[in-house]
């Protein structure tokens, strides 16, 4: 039953790999165009982070590689992203729980605020989306492994 489950996994995960390789060779031809400054404000409770962006009509963007599933939130406006491996439009109000492994690329038809909320105690940001997210689909893959290695998985 271990066996099998993990065989699911690995194939679920080769799958999302190969959408995550597109968005990341679409952000590294973005990231050679201007960019653009978005406004980001961070809130905390009791044993939550919610990171809320501002992102303006006529925004294409990429989102870090998640390594946790995590709740997201439309809260305002109109958007096409990157949901369940495929690009879907979608109006506020929205939410969806995005699985680990999720890599979001999006565009904005109007002004848009999406809130991605994150179960932690931490209140340091940098160290938040160092424990959250993966600069790299290598660093995800190690992430993946290790959690594997880790007794009673």
């Amino acid at each position: 039953m271990v066996k099998q489950r993990l065989r699911i996994m690995n194939e679920l995960e080769l799958l999302q790999s190969s959408i995550r390789e597109k968005v990341f060779k679409a952000e590294k031809l973005m990231l050679q165009m201007p960019q653009r400054e978005l406004e980001v404000k961070h809130h905390f409770s009791h044993g939550i982070y919610a990171r809320e962006l501002f992102i303006p009509k006529d925004t294409i963007l990429v989102g870090k590689l998640h390594k946790y599933p995590q709740l997201n939130i439309l809260s305002m406006g109109d958007i096409s992203v990157l949901i369940d491996e495929k690009v879907k439009r979608i109006q506020a109000p929205f939410t969806v729980v995005s699985p680990a492994g999720a890599k979001r690329i999006a565009y904005t038809h109007d002004d848009s605020i999406w809130i991605t909320i994150h179960g932690t105690d931490e209140t340091d940001v940098d160290a938040i989306e160092e424990t959250f997210t993966a600069n790299s689909e290598q660093e995800y893959i190690d992430f993946i492994n290790r959690q594997l290695t880790l007794p009673g998985i």
